[in-house]
């Protein structure tokens, strides 16, 4: 599994001119699910999405998690994280997970974090999504369980 999580002021996602999942501070987590991703990748990755330390503590310093702080979580769908982009001018997606063993994990990895953790949102598997943010820092990083 992959994600690309941004440290956010808000967040939300929408599908068809509705708003289908929002949070205020906290993480937006754009999620990719490779082939060979199962339990270990999904747990391990939401390991790391509650533990991972990117906000500020009374020092400024990044040491505190989304389960310090008690933020919010989006997580999206996003196969487009698993592409081939190392040659060409167009991406490859044979990295990345069929769309039923896709939308199985992160199914999955949704269920596991609204288990652990309150404020969990998400948008719409295989949907045209819009997703408007308020990066904050900007704080970005890619996360992979790989």
């Amino acid at each position: 599994m992959i994600a690309l999580i941004q440290r956010v002021l808000s967040a939300e996602v929408e599908v068809e001119q509705e708003c289908v999942g929002a949070i205020g501070p906290g993480l937006l987590a754009l999620v990719a699910v490779q082939p060979d991703d199962g339990e270990a990748q999904a747990r391990r990755m939401l390991e790391r999405l509650l533990g991972y330390r990117v906000f500020a503590d009374d020092a400024g310093r990044m040491n505190r998690s989304l389960t310090d702080t008690g933020g919010g979580l989006l997580l999206v769908s996003q196969f487009t994280l698993a592409a081939d982009t190392r040659s060409g001018m167009r991406p490859s997606f044979t990295s990345a997970a069929s769309p039923d063993h896709a939308r199985h994990w992160f199914d999955r990895l949704l269920e596991l974090a609204r288990a652990a953790h309150p404020g969990v949102e998400t948008g719409r598997f295989g949907a045209h999504m819009v997703i408007r943010l308020v990066n904050d820092g900007p704080v970005t990083f890619r996360l992979d369980t790989g």
